[in-house]
């Protein structure tokens, strides 16, 4: 009903930048807040950041300052924006939706929700 596909992740080198997009489709009517995890080999998955439907930020403290996260609610999107990385950034990134609302065709209304909803991951390398 709802998939989360990411894109942008790639090969950079220590003190670069990159920008990873997650655009979310399906039978959407809102989502709730979206955010970016992201998880190391050998390591727990852990958050990167958040943002809700109001544009509520909410960064960790390894990446506050260097990362921004952004969204579109008309387009279903959002975006991070990796800057100043450091090799401890390599990791599997992860979009993330929180809750989803769907949207009913036939009423043109809200219909039900889809809970943690996950995309498949892009890698970020960061050479040092």
């Amino acid at each position: 009903q709802v998939q989360l596909v990411e894109s942008g992740g790639g090969l950079v080198q220590a003190g670069g930048s990159l920008r990873l997009s997650c655009v979310a489709s399906g039978t959407i009517f809102s989502i709730n807040a979206m955010g970016w995890y992201r998880q190391a080999p050998g390591k727990q998955r852990e958050l990167v950041a958040t943002i809700t439907s109001r544009n509520e930020t909410n960064f960790s403290d390894s990446v506050k300052g260097r990362f921004t996260i952004s969204r579109d609610n008309a387009k279903n999107t959002v975006t991070l924006r990796l800057s100043s990385l450091k090799s401890e950034d390599t990791a599997a990134y992860y979009c993330y939706a929180d809750r989803v609302t769907l949207l009913d065709y036939v009423w043109g209304r809200p219909g039900g929700d889809v809970y943690d909803v996950w995309g498949q991951g892009t890698q970020v390398t960061v050479s040092s």
